[in-house]
């Protein structure tokens, strides 16, 4: 569509309006386009990454690096614009690793690289055994128990890299459920094809299902798959030992760090936008989900630089242990459980600093007021939002209405979950534009008119 059609387009919607809320939209749209400017002209964001990974690091949810990285948002928004700090302490099993090794044996002895999966179970010492492969889970799922019992399983199945993420969506599945389903084929332990898009020698950690006596859990980098299916090819038996010692404390606890806008005409309606503060504890989380965090605080900080608040208030949550199963945002949705028809959208930027290249809402006023704005910053229109991220998940299972900013995520999952998730990974001016973007949309959803917005039927 062009420029002029663009412009027609809001001013058919303007002329459906009231007057006064075409003159609210109106003057929406010029702090909007304010606001879009100040985002591609400011360095926050990448100040904000920048600090979190250099001073804190990785911060897996519950350990000590995990309450420096909550002390260190606090502290931080703080400093910014914000009306209001506070943190809510959430609880939760703590998983963490302690020593992670892989060989192969025989026929050609050689390391292999492999992470544990969060809430694998231990070896107790170093075990042996023959390994049997799996093109994908379909096809373990298929094999009877006498192919599987007292082997290990290693499943090759492959991510498709997409701009939307979707081929990770079609193969994490794996990681959830091939734990559990080799125990319940007597297998000794599970080996993975790493969940991600890289052709790089850096496993891909991530969350597996919870289990009682878990089986030993750990994914292969991609070379190291690809070399155990090539010896497999060969048609000779293949003897792997692995060593796995982790940890658990079925007692663990941190905060989700929220800070809050208050609105100057209706304070109690709020519109929620976040991101998760936890990270695996390979890289330095800046990808995942560092650049969400300095995203949404830097756009929430310019709303708060002007010169009147919004109508509804803005209020950025900094969800704890999103990683290891979105335990912050179930017990944000707890404790909040009476207010959440006040909550008239919700957002999470999680999805590493690519560009922001669509826009998804099913509100036609917020789209036609957005899209004048957003489309200088090559973003298109989209659909109704399918989902506002993963901790966004329980509110919108409670009837939160969302909406997505979505991002150009083509290399998220070479580096999602590695020891390659580093700042030198993000780039400084698509920081800038995803700030951009969510301070106009933010801005725009908490400015305009909600009468018909909050709790969806």
């Amino acid at each position: 569509m062009s420029v002029i059609s663009k412009k027609c387009s809001l001013l058919l919607v303007l002329c459906l309006l009231p007057v006064p809320v075409q003159a609210e939209t109106e003057s929406a749209h010029d702090t909007a386009v304010q606001l879009r400017e100040a985002g591609m002209g400011s360095g926050l964001a990448w100040e904000i990454v920048e600090g979190l990974t250099t001073e804190v690091g990785p911060r897996l949810a519950g350990t000590e690096a995990d309450h420096r990285a909550v002390e260190w948002a606090k502290r931080k928004l703080e400093a910014l614009s914000f009306d209001k700090v506070w943190l809510e302490r959430i609880e939760f099993p703590v998983w963490t690793r302690r020593h992670e090794a892989a060989r192969i044996e025989a026929p050609y002895p050689q390391e292999l690289h492999v992470t544990a999966l969060g809430y694998s179970g231990s070896t107790d010492g170093e075990i042996t055994a023959e390994v049997i492969g799996f093109a994908d889970l379909d096809a373990f799922r298929n094999a009877p128990l006498e192919q599987v019992e007292g082997r290990f399983v290693f499943i090759n199945q492959y991510t498709e890299r997409t701009r939307t993420g979707a081929g990770y969506g079609d193969s994490v599945k794996v990681r959830y459920d091939s734990g559990l389903l080799a125990k319940e084929k007597g297998a000794l332990g599970v080996l993975i094809r790493s969940i991600g898009t890289d052709s790089h020698r850096f496993p891909h950690t991530g969350v597996s299902t919870m289990a009682n006596d878990p089986l030993p859990a750990v994914a292969l980098s991609a070379p190291d798959a690809d070399q155990l299916a090539r010896i497999m090819s060969r048609g000779d038996s293949i003897r792997i030992s692995l060593d796995i010692r982790v940890g658990f404390r079925e007692a663990g606890h941190s905060w989700n760090v929220i800070a809050q806008l208050n609105g100057r005409e209706t304070p109690e309606k709020l519109v929620l936008i976040g991101a998760h503060l936890d990270s695996w504890d390979l890289g330095t989380g800046a990808v995942d989900d560092g650049a969400g965090v300095a995203i949404t605080a830097a756009a929430a900080h310019l709303i708060g630089e002007l010169p009147q608040r919004p109508g509804s208030s803005i209020r950025l949550v900094l969800f704890g242990n999103e990683e290891a199963g979105l335990w912050g945002a179930k017990q944000y949705v707890d404790a909040h459980a009476e207010n959440l028809e006040n909550h008239i959208y919700a957002s999470e930027s999680d999805f590493g600093a690519g560009p922001v290249w669509r826009f998804d809402t099913d509100n036609p006023v917020l789209m036609e007021a957005a899209m004048p704005v957003l489309e200088v910053l090559g973003i298109e229109k989209g659909e109704a939002a399918r989902s506002g991220g993963p901790d966004i998940v329980p509110l919108q299972e409670r009837g939160v209405r969302i909406f997505r900013l979505r991002q150009d995520g083509t290399d998220y999952f070479d580096y999602h979950h590695t020891a390659d998730d580093t700042l030198d990974k993000i780039d400084p001016e698509q920081l800038k534009q995803n700030v951009a973007a969510w301070a106009v949309v933010t801005w725009l959803a908490a400015e305009l008119d909600n009468s018909s917005q909050g709790t969806s039927d």
